[in-house]
């Protein structure tokens, strides 16, 4: 076992030719796991000489769990855990590996009780205030750091220009090309500053579908003038820049390759579009392995990792069959291909082992702290009616919020602050709201989707929607979303309609929308998307 990671030009005369493609694999690990489980990870990486590991909160997570079975268990010890696992798993690797992590927003992606910074779409929310991107990206990587992982998945650049996309959304910047690169350029920067690693997901482009590329596979009926005018923009403007990696999402692109094959195992989209003509030298990864749009066309295990691998992949994240992966590429691929993707995947270690003793000039914040500036910065106005909020404190209204699992502060403070008492709708109350607005002609809906996503009407009751609806028909309603914007297209409200985006429900997001109500702070972001009935 190598204590430290070797320079490259002695790596590669002392590793096998097996070693090298074992560096190319990224088996998941699993933060929950039982000491059965963990034994057989520490096994395959000793055994296999896995290069990397990526970290999912569970078994049935989302990621793994498509069918929803499984039971998904909570523990508040994740943190710990997943800094003990980081150091059983080192442990039992012959050489260091790289650890990985999805955290777009933060640990708390996949972890509990870790600091969360906003989802994507609410920076997109932000005018012209980039350094509040800056600082995300640092303040993440920092919390990365500090938990032994070395790589960040992120950031998604995808432009997501389908309300319909039922797995991206909120996870991107927004809808227009510029904005999106802006934003995932700062996010970057931050990240570097610190020195941990990034990947661009999901090339590509996985922006423009209404299909879950974890359950099948997504066709992006596109030309390929349309795609690089739009989709592979930030792409090819990032590249320019200078970026760690690329991550290939699991899309179908006829007019990129008319095989029919997805861009997971095409050489056309990765090793002709993304390696030869949009000339990027990084890590190209896959997407997890596992899932569904491209794991069940493969049988025979290992072929669906040896695919990707001669179609120009360099990291085969989630692979679940990486010793028989290992030895079909052996078997199969050149050794020159080997040594290729062997050397870029070396040159990232390198980044992220040989500079970690690197002097930055770090100034850290709590995330707390700066939760609180973006949500001063992201929060937007969609007003009909400009004197909306004068009129409702004005008079008497009716104080009602749709909660979910959060804590709603704001509805409280709106009680405590205009005597006004909260009332919670549900579909076991809507009896009792009803008789309470017909009393009053102004309300005050605070809204907490149950859900970020967009199935199942963001896990909004059929009920409880019409009933808002049919409120919002009748009566003066003032909405304060605290979630997902795309909410407003399933409300099916319309340019009169008058909402307060606070895309959030963190307490410090609730703050910042209670002093917008009582006119002690001005709304100054900007809707990040195009909705389908909210024309402002």
């Amino acid at each position: 076992m190598y204590s430290s990671l070797l320079p490259y030009s002695n790596a590669t005369k002392k590793l096998t030719l097996k070693q090298k493609v074992a560096q190319l694999f990224m088996p998941a690990a699993f933060i929950n796991d039982g000491e059965e489980e963990i034994l057989k990870i520490e096994d395959s990486i000793r055994t296999n000489n896995i290069g990397a590991i990526c970290f999912f909160h569970s078994r049935a997570s989302a990621a793994t769990n498509f069918e929803g079975k499984k039971k998904v268990v909570y523990n508040d010890d994740s943190y710990v855990r997943l800094k003990q696992l980081i150091s059983r798993y080192q442990k039992a690797a012959n050489v260091p590996l790289l650890i990985a992590i999805d955290a777009e927003w933060g640990l708390a992606m996949r972890i509990e009780k870790t600091p969360q910074y906003p989802y994507a779409i609410t920076l997109g929310a932000i005018q012209e205030n980039n350094d509040l991107i800056f600082e995300v990206g640092k303040q993440i990587a920092l919390d990365c750091k500090e938990a032994g992982v070395h790589w960040n998945l992120a950031p998604v650049v995808d432009i997501n220009n389908n309300p319909e996309n039922p797995v991206i959304g909120y996870r991107s910047f927004g809808d227009d090309k510029n904005m999106v690169l802006a934003k995932a350029e700062a996010y970057l920067d931050g990240m570097e500053s610190i020195g941990t690693l990034g990947a661009l997901k999901h090339f590509p482009g996985h922006g423009d579908t209404a299909t879950d590329s974890h359950l099948g596979l997504p066709v992006i009926n596109k030309s390929k003038e349309e795609l690089t005018k739009n989709e592979l923009y930030p792409y090819e403007k990032l590249i320019k820049k200078g970026v760690d990696a690329v991550m290939i999402g699991h899309l179908s692109v006829p007019e990129l390759d008319n095989s029919g094959n997805p861009s997971t195992t095409s050489s056309k989209i990765i090793a002709d579009l993304l390696r030869t003509d949009m000339r990027f030298e990084g890590v190209i990864i896959s997407d997890a392995l596992n899932m569904h749009a491209v794991s069940k066309k493969y049988a025979q295990k290992g072929m669906l990792e040896a695919s990707a691998f001669a179609a120009g992949m360099d990291v085969m994240c989630f692979s679940e069959h990486s010793k028989e992966g290992i030895e079909e590429i052996v078997a199969n691929a050149s050794e020159k291909r080997i040594e290729e993707s062997f050397e870029r995947v070396w040159r990232l270690k390198e980044r992220a082992f040989l500079e970690t003793d690197m002097e930055r000039n770090i100034n850290s914040q709590s995330a707390s702290e700066l939760n609180k500036k973006i949500a001063h910065y992201s929060i937007t106005e969609l007003y009909g009616s400009p004197d909306i909020l004068k009129e409702i404190k004005a008079n008497d209204f009716l104080n009602f919020s749709l909660d979910n699992q959060s804590e709603n502060s704001f509805s409280s403070k709106l009680e405590d602050q205009y005597g006004q008492p909260k009332h919670q709708l549900n579909a076991k109350t809507i009896d009792k709201i009803r008789g309470k607005v017909s009393e009053h002609k102004n309300i005050v809906l605070a809204l907490f989707p149950p859900s970020i996503k967009p199935k199942n009407k963001f896990g909004i009751d059929e009920v409880v929607l019409d009933f808002i609806q049919s409120l919002i028909s009748q009566k003066n309603v003032l909405i304060y979303l605290f979630g997902n914007p795309y909410v407003i297209d399933t409300l099916k409200l319309k340019s009169s309609s008058n909402v307060v985006v606070v895309y959030q429900d963190f307490t410090e997001f609730q703050e910042v929308a209670y002093y917008h109500f009582i006119g002690q702070t001005e709304a100054k972001g900007k809707l990040p998307i195009t909705l389908k009935t909210f024309q402002v």
